[in-house]
């Protein structure tokens, strides 16, 4: 083996196998020169390398392509978290109105003072209900530890043991998942 510059040595290629068969399945009569075929080593070499460097182009477009869509979505998801709570808020505003009237009115008799702090009370429960949350029953019911914090257990025969007895915090859900559990009191009956 001879030693070179680098250069690939043309010359010990072996053409017979290295080049298709002629038509009709015959070899070629004259086997093509080494210039030729190295002209068309380098041709294909020259077309992969374009091919690559196509693909290469591809990758980085998709690539920049996928990062911007991921940028849109966070950008899409920040501005429906800022429109949703924007309708809550417009919910609300009656409310904080009233509660505005009601305080200029301090001056009023204490049974109309009182009416509109219900008024107020049943505003802000059409206004959760509107906006899908749901209060969780609690007094005369079962104990369940999924939607009920036991905050002291009462020694009574009046309520069936492990129901609720009394409410201390109203609990909430929204859709179907728990906002806060309610705080209770729950019966303990030995008795029974």
């Amino acid at each position: 083996m001879r030693k070179g510059n680098g250069k690939s040595d043309v010359t010990n290629l072996d053409l017979e196998h290295e080049l298709p068969p002629g038509e009709g399945g015959e070899e070629s009569a004259a086997p093509a020169k080494p210039e030729a075929v190295a002209a068309g080593v380098i041709s294909d070499i020259e077309k992969l390398k374009a091919e690559r460097d196509a693909l290469l182009d591809r990758l980085a477009r998709l690539q920049a392509e996928f990062d911007n869509a991921r940028k849109r979505a966070v950008r899409d998801q920040q501005e429906f978290r800022e429109f949703a709570a924007a309708d809550v808020i417009k919910t609300i505003l009656p409310i904080l109105d009233s509660f505005e009237r009601a305080l200029k009115a301090a001056g009023a008799e204490a049974g109309d003072f009182r009416n509109g702090i219900e008024l107020i009370y049943r505003q802000f429960q059409d206004a959760l209900q509107k906006i899908g949350a749901q209060a969780i029953p609690a007094i005369g019911q079962v104990f369940d530890p999924r939607v009920h914090e036991a905050i002291e257990m009462v020694d009574t025969t009046e309520v069936e043991d492990h129901h609720v007895l009394d409410e201390l915090q109203r609990g909430y859900k929204y859709k179907d998942r728990l906002l806060r559990p309610a705080m209770v009191r729950v019966a303990r009956n030995k008795g029974k």
